[in-house]
Parts: structure tokens; sequence; C-alpha cells
């Protein structure tokens, strides 16, 4: 299947709409890239939504585990198509565009889709290390989709005397952290599906119960438990700091916006008192405006 200029800039188009209707906060950052990065962004963020919509769309709620298990051969094997230069639709299409544009792996692509398969037979955590797993596939595959996009300072890349540490380990990080927020965020959603990603050493720990998760019970050890969650998810934003003064000068800003715009859900789940069964958390617009100009600062100085 071949594609026109136009025909790409039409699906790279409906990339941008998508992102920025599904993941605003995250879209906004985007927007302070150049246009090449932004749009390769845009298309690697779809990429990833097509592929957690197989476990998590309307749709997949009516369908079988052995359907919903075939779904994700059939996308595995439509990605590795993709990466083959076999293209079956628009939105294919850009995802090889931009894996021509930006070379890349395949690994962390299929790592999602491992995320994915998690989804199909997992439904609590023992303890942290379970999650962490899951947290690396679903989201910290997407640092090291999105790495090459961002790039690294030729400073650090030609200098013989750099002693530059390994990018990805900040890239996964950073999504480690992203996706802890997602589950802090997320955990009235994700019970109605069945699923409880708070470690359930986490719960015992501070006495909370699944039981209670289950029905929404907000107390003092429910707190405790989430405030415990929140710090953990801080120190793997915390992490992924240090990786960014190595990134290419036009996107430390972009990269800072993000972390600090996403962080900001865990500063709303707090000012919830911790209610996130009945309340969704975000970023108010306000904060927004904020952020973006201290983002730019910080991106200068750090």
């Amino acid at each position: 299947m071949k594609n026109s200029l136009s025909q790409l800039n039409k699906a790279y188009e409906i990339c941008r709409k998508e992102t920025q209707k599904w993941a605003k906060t995250f879209y906004l950052g985007t927007l302070l890239l150049p246009v090449e990065k932004r749009k390769a962004i845009w298309a690697i963020y779809v990429w990833c939504r097509r592929t957690d919509e197989i476990m998590d769309s309307l749709e997949a709620l009516t369908k079988s585990k052995d359907e919903l298990s075939e779904n994700l051969d059939e996308w595995e094997a439509n990605t590795k198509n993709v990466f083959k230069g076999e293209i079956k639709s628009d939105l294919d299409a850009v995802l090889f565009d931009t894996i021509e544009k930006f070379p890349q792996d395949i690994k962390p692509y299929l790592d999602m889709i491992e995320g994915q398969r998690m989804d199909l037979n997992k439904f609590r955590y023992e303890n942290f290390a379970e999650l962490k797993l899951y947290c690396y596939r679903v989201a910290g595959t997407v640092g090291l989709m999105t790495q090459n996009v961002m790039g690294i300072d030729s400073a650090y890349t030609s200098a013989p005397w750099s002693n530059m540490p390994d990018p990805s380990e900040a890239a996964i990080s950073l999504g480690i952290a992203n996706q802890l927020t997602n589950i802090l965020r997320d955990v009235g959603e994700d019970r109605q599906r069945g699923r409880i990603y708070l470690p359930q050493e986490d719960i015992k720990k501070f006495n909370y119960s699944e039981e209670e998760l289950l029905k929404g019970e907000i107390n003092n050890q429910w707190k405790m438990l989430m405030n415990f969650q929140l710090t953990r998810a801080r120190d793997w934003f915390k992490k992924s700091e240090d990786g960014i003064k190595w990134l290419a000068a036009d996107a430390r800003w972009p990269v800072w916006t993000s972390l600090r715009l996403y962080r900001g859900i865990l500063d709303s789940i707090e000012r919830l008192d911790y209610d996130v069964f009945n309340n969704r958390a975000f970023v108010k617009k306000s904060v927004k405006a904020f952020e973006i100009p201290i983002s730019f600062l910080i991106s200068r100085i750090k």
C-alpha cells in the first residue's frame, strides 16, 4: 500500500486529534516539540492507544478471552509487518514513516503487547516487583519508543570524555512513573473491570482490604496506603529527571513540561483527599499555564 504525501499528512492529523482528545496533558507537552518530532510522537501515541484498546475498549468488554488473545496475536503480526514495510492502513503508514525517520527497535512494541496479554489473565499483583514489570511493559516501553525521536544532545555523543549514562534507564523510569500515576488515578475505574493494580502486599501492610477497595471505602488506612503509593510514583519521576539533561536541546522543555504536568495529577489526588472512587484527578488549565514557563526555565538550568 503506497501513501501519497497528502494521505500521510491526513493520517498524521488524525493522530494529532486522537492525542489531543485522549491525552490532553501529554498533548500539551508535544506542542513544544519541533513539527517532525511532534508528529512522530503522535504516531507512536496512536499505535499505543490502538494496542490498549484491544483490551480496554467498550467492544473488548463483549469479547471472550480467546477472542482478545487472538486480537492481540493479529496486532502483533501486523506490527511486525509494519516494521518490515508491509502497510495495510494509513495509521500503519504514519508509524512506518516515523520509524524510517527515527530508527528504533521493535522490541518495546512487542513488550507492550505482552503487557496487554498480562491483562488477559492477571487481575492482582502480589508485590511491587510484579507491578513494575507490568508498568515497564505498558508504559516504560513508551520511553524507549520515543527516545530516538527526542534525541541526545550531540555535545555528549561526540565528546570523547563524555560519561553519559544509558539514557534508556531514565526513559523507562518516566514511563513507569506515568503508569503508576495512571493506576492511582484510575483505581475506581479499574475495580469495575475486576482489576486491582495496587500490590496486595501494600494493601495488607496498611491494614486495608480488597473488600474495602471494591466498595470504595475511604478511611485512614486507605489514605496512608495511597500516600505511600504517591510517594513511590514521585520517586520514579525523580529517577527520570537526571536523564533529561542529556536530551537534544529542542526536547528538554517538552519533556520537563510533560513530566511536571503529569506529576501534577498526584497533587490533584491529594487535593481530593485520595477519593479516586468518586472523582477523576486532573491538572487544571491554570496550573498548566503556570507550569509551561516554569518548565522552560528548568530546562535551561538543569
